[in-house]
């Protein structure tokens, strides 16, 4: 076991719904921090090296794959409109598609060029599989690809798209529901059934698309389950704030404001939790915060331990190794190295030149993340420096984060599902 890992499982912080080593079932990975059990995976691979085999994919698509009981799965949208959008179960053997359900809503929705709609990474338990088109709703199928339930949830306009994933925990789906005009909102589903089994409103100023001083807002993120001191927390990374629910009531356990910043409201990379302590980054250059678990109610002025005014735009999520946050931005295509206890940055330096929206995962030891152009930088972690292993090209546009099951890593770009191994 890694040291990073170990200091985990000793420590009062224990990450929940762990699953089989050689599964992938959600964005980032067992326990949505993108940390991976695996002890081998592959650290070079080209166009025509290490690819056990490539699904062309006739339109591109943000989703990152999952992988669940010998099946690979993607979702995405046939049309840049968002008329039709769809769900797609592989073969992780040889990438033979399996089958595909469609969602034929009909209607045309607003999103940015670079994010096509049902951006969603779906999740999975070995058994069943979820996934969220936004405004088309919110679907549950069989690993045979038999519908057994759907939910409308209303429309979710917002010009920049879609982008949150769901989240399987025991019996339940949580979604972070934004971003949208006029509603936002954090909930949590029966996985038997789709019945809602609480909601609750994201209180914010302005329409959804812009707070009340016309400054852009809206949260992407996915939310991340924990157990701290023996109680389990679903944290959700808002707009303007942080803020944990228990699980099974909804009943808020803590907030912590400070996300908001003068040029707008905006959260896109996941909560990252490091012993009692929860950082979050706000998106479009704004603050990043660091929250002591173990406070209740709205805990701003008792437990927010720092505050960063300004960070390069960050959209993919970091990864916690050894005491330190490893996290990618986009803005100024850099990795930084945080010290999670004070924000403070031990060193920031460019890996590729090109700009990262994917999240980190960590596998064997190594970090991997793929930049916008679809190459791939495997690291040794090092908190004095960056110590980049190989770049991995694969020709081919990427705004997604790797799945690593079984000594394997499965990529999707803009053009096709890759299956890479030794």
């Amino acid at each position: 076991m890694r040291t990073g890992l170990l200091a985990l499982a000793l420590g009062a912080l224990i990450p929940t719904g762990l699953a089989l080593a050689d599964d992938w079932p959600a964005f980032r990975g067992p326990t949505g921090d993108g940390l991976s059990a695996e002890k081998t995976a592959p650290t070079t691979w080209s166009k025509d090296k290490n690819v056990k085999w490539r699904a062309p994919l006739a339109s591109p698509g943000n989703g990152s794959p999952i992988v669940s009981k010998g099946k690979v799965f993607i979702a995405g949208s046939e049309d840049k409109e968002g008329k039709k959008r769809f769900l797609r179960c592989f073969d992780r053997k040889d990438g033979k598609q399996l089958w595909e359900k469609t969602v034929d809503f009909g209607k045309a929705m607003p999103t940015h060029e670079t994010n096509p709609h049902s951006s969603s990474t779906p999740a999975a338990n070995g058994t069943v599989v979820v996934v969220w088109h936004g405004s088309a709703g919110l679907y549950c199928y069989d690993f045979d690809g038999k519908e057994l339930w759907k939910r409308d949830l209303g429309e979710f306009e917002h010009m920049w798209g879609e982008g949150t994933s769901p989240v399987i925990h025991q019996d339940l789906v949580f979604l972070n529901s934004g971003p949208a005009k006029k509603r936002v909102f954090a909930a949590a589903f029966k996985l038997s059934s789709g019945e809602t089994a609480w909601e609750k409103e994201e209180p914010f100023k302005g329409d959804g698309e812009y707070n009340e001083n016309h400054k852009f807002m809206g949260s992407w993120t996915t939310p991340l389950v924990i157990t701290f001191q023996g109680k389990e927390q679903v944290i959700f990374s808002m707009p303007t704030r942080l803020v944990a629910y228990e699980p099974q009531t909804g009943s808020v356990l803590w907030s912590c404001e400070g996300l908001r910043f003068g040029e707008g409201d905006l959260s896109y990379s996941s909560p990252i939790v490091s012993g009692d302590v929860c950082v979050s980054i706000g998106g479009y250059g704004g603050p990043g915060i660091g929250v002591r678990l173990g406070g209740s109610g709205d805990v701003t002025a008792t437990h927010r331990v720092w505050r960063t005014e300004k960070n390069p735009q960050s959209i993919g999520s970091g990864v916690l190794l050894d005491g330190r946050i490893y996290m990618p931005f986009t803005g100024a295509n850099v990795i930084e190295c945080i010290d999670p206890k004070t924000g403070a940055v031990l060193w920031k330096e460019k890996a590729t030149g090109g700009e990262i929206w994917g999240s980190m995962v960590v596998a064997a030891g190594h970090i991997y993340v793929t930049d916008k152009r679809g190459r791939t930088v495997v690291m040794n972690p090092n908190p004095e420096k960056l110590e980049v292993l190989a770049t991995n090209d694969l020709g081919e546009p990427s705004n997604c984060t790797p799945a690593v099951s079984d000594g394997q890593i499965f990529i999707r770009t803009a053009k096709a599902l890759y299956c890479l191994g030794d």
